[in-house]
């Protein structure tokens, strides 16, 4: 447990209230896109403005550039993949409600910021931005 609150999780969600409120921008401004296409291009958005972030300034990685951005992409792809769609379905509205159906989208939409954030700490920490043992 000492091993992933360090340091580096302070940095890490610096990092990511900026990328969530560029994220959540976008998503929100592109939600008749749909849900997939406005999360994933709010994440495509985001993912670059993190790799960068999170490589020199959170993680501090001085592994190969390209080695670390593939590693990098794979774990956000992943985190995106679970994190949203296990999101979609936990949030579902039932048969028959009032509530307009693009609040469950919404509503849908936080959950996966959740579990994406909390997948992809671990993945960028453990895998993307390792530390290698010399």
């Amino acid at each position: 447990m000492k091993q992933i609150l360090n340091s580096s999780l302070v940095r890490f969600l610096v990092v990511g209230v900026g990328n969530t409120l560029l994220s959540m921008a976008l998503m929100f401004l592109l939600e008749g896109l749909g849900y997939w296409p406005s999360t994933a291009i709010a994440y495509v958005a985001g993912a670059v403005m993190s790799f960068f972030l999170n490589r020199y300034f959170t993680f501090r990685s001085e592994e190969d550039f390209w080695k670390s951005a593939g590693k990098f992409a794979v774990n956000v792809v992943v985190c995106y993949v679970l994190g949203y769609g296990i999101a979609r379905l936990l949030i579902r509205p039932p048969e028959h409600t009032a509530v307009p159906l693009i609040w469950f989208e919404r509503a849908s939409k936080l959950c996966g910021m959740v579990l994406y954030t909390t997948l992809n700490y671990m993945g960028q920490r453990f895998f993307a931005f390792r530390k290698s043992k010399h």
